[in-house]
């Protein structure tokens, strides 16, 4: 189960590893994404800590890390082709994946149906 920042990343956690991404929202709000700058491996974040930024032809946006965890993976295929989040923000274009992760930090997540209920807003 994806769980939603107010920053609009997701997150979901399978078998302790978090996979993180940005939401369809953010990435239809930026437009053709360009370039994103990824955290390095075994980089270490607290819930809410900025661990990257998104650029596109309309904005430049920082990154925040939904739940406190070590980097343990980044999807490389970005590097070349950013402009994969646009196509696919909650699946092929994921983010990063974390390790050693606080999954007390999902708590203060929302779900998918309250995350749709605040970008209506």
């Amino acid at each position: 189960m994806k769980r939603y920042a107010k920053t609009h990343e997701w997150v979901q956690v399978q078998d302790g590893i978090a996979t993180v991404g940005i939401t369809k929202f953010a990435a239809d709000e930026l437009g053709d994404v360009t370039y994103i700058e990824m955290p390095d491996l075994d980089d270490e974040f607290e819930a809410g800590e900025i661990f990257g930024s998104i650029e596109s032809v309309k904005a430049a946006s920082d990154l925040f890390c939904p739940i406190g965890g070590k980097i343990s993976a980044i999807n490389e295929e970005l590097e070349d082709k950013p402009g994969i989040v646009n196509e696919s923000a909650e699946d092929r274009g994921w983010i990063c994946k974390l390790e050693n992760i606080k999954e007390a930090d999902l708590k203060s997540l929302m779900s998918q149906e309250e995350y749709l209920a605040f970008v209506r807003e």
